[in-house]
């Protein structure tokens, strides 16, 4: 892969091997023990919809208190001195309107990474869904699915976290509008939690993938090729300009994405990284030896992932990964609920509450495994969700 100088990145684990010596790794194990919840739905909620159903994200803000998100579309935050005594705040900081026009970019909206630095002025980055299915004569598919398109927007606090602005500015959309014949799942969604390296900051999404100016409605003729699936990585040095951010080509960080209502895009594919067949929960920075440690959940494959569960993996440089190492085996959001016989498990996320960074995205070898456990009946998911966390160790292998 290339190097830390064309990257742009602090070249801090440079040095931790030497030629011929294997790469230094980490290992993630759970502590014996049950889970403790943290939060529980619908007995903890302030209405029916808040439900844990997001990668929570957290900050510390201006007087040192704990502000976590990683509820519902009409998002709420949990508020508490630290991480022991949260308790869900029924201010609603930003709605969801169900909005029918797609230009508009405010359908249904959940607040998915937050960066701030100085507790006051914050960023969120949000996962938006256009669910074309909810709204007349806007997809002729009868399928969520079938009508879903994601786009990653933009939203700024000025006072804490306690109310977002609007409108929203897009960060990452796909080059081409919403149509009624789209038929799948397209767009980029689920941003990862927001992490800095130096004076850039960087986080990554997962897109479906799209076919280039042959294939897409709406592309402008001159785009780029085919978009694969995959996660992306994007960076800035300026994390609160929603413009600001680019995505990673295979060489640079030189793709821009702008709002298809607004102007013809025509960027190049970006490039897909890491061994992720799905969302990145999180990633942190571990001390000592500055690895970056990812974790995120898996289907059971014939490939890299023998049991469908939460993995872990590792890199230096947020472009190069180690193969994946299972941190928690157990049926996820993305197994068959039918077959799962069980609760499903979702939305891992490490996250030590003694990390030095106001925004978490640094941590020693003891975090916390922060992650949602679903309970179903029969095929369905219901509304009777946890938030849950379990201590962790990580180590250093080679």
């Amino acid at each position: 892969m290339r190097r830390f100088a064309r990257l742009g990145l602090v070249p801090a684990v440079i040095g931790l091997s030497s030629p011929g010596e294997a790469a230094p790794t980490l290992r993630a194990v759970l502590a014996p023990g049950a889970a403790e919840t943290v939060y529980a739905a619908p007995r903890d909620g302030c209405e029916p919809n808040d439900v844990p159903d997001a990668p929570v994200r957290a900050f510390r803000d201006a007087d040192g208190g704990v502000t976590l998100f990683g509820l519902h579309y009409d998002n709420r935050a949990l508020k508490g001195p630290d991480f022991a005594h949260l308790k869900v705040d029924c201010r609603i900081v930003y709605a969801s309107r169900g909005e029918a026009d797609p230009a508009r970019y405010d359908d249904r909206s959940w607040i998915a990474a937050t960066w701030t630095r100085d507790g006051r002025d914050v960023s969120a980055l949000v996962h938006h869904e256009y669910q074309a299915n909810e709204h007349p004569g806007r997809c002729r598919f009868p399928a969520y699915m079938q009508c879903w398109f994601n786009t990653v927007l933009e939203v700024r606090s000025r006072d804490g976290g306690a109310t977002f602005a609007r409108p929203a500015a897009v960060v990452a959309s796909a080059p081409f509008r919403q149509d009624v014949d789209q038929g799948r799942h397209r767009g980029f969604f689920n941003p990862s939690n927001i992490v800095s390296d130096g004076r850039f900051a960087y986080f990554l999404a997962s897109t479906t993938g799209w076919a280039g100016p042959a294939g897409a409605a709406g592309l402008a003729p001159e785009a780029g090729g085919d978009q694969a699936a995959g996660v992306c990585l994007f960076r800035s040095a300026t994390p609160a300009d929603p413009s600001s951010w680019r995505a990673f080509d295979g060489r640079g960080f030189r793709i821009a994405y702008a709002d298809p209502y607004a102007a013809r895009p025509h960027p190049a594919p970006c490039a897909p990284i890491g061994p992720f067949p799905a969302p990145v929960g999180s990633v942190v920075r571990v001390a000592p030896g500055g690895l970056w440690l990812a974790a995120f959940q898996a289907k059971a494959d014939a490939g890299a992932f023998p049991v469908s569960g939460f993995y872990t993996a590792t890199s230096p440089d947020l472009v190069t990964w180690s193969a994946p190492r299972l941190l928690l085996p157990g049926p996820t959001l993305y197994d068959d609920a039918c077959r799962a016989g069980g609760p499903l498990i979702a939305y891992p996320v490490l996250l030590d509450p003694a990390s030095p960074s106001r925004n978490f995205d640094r941590s020693g070898t003891h975090p916390d495994l922060y992650y949602d456990v679903l309970q179903t009946e029969g095929c369905d998911i219901t509304g009777r969700r946890s938030l849950v966390r379990r201590p962790v160790s990580i180590e250093a292998v080679r």
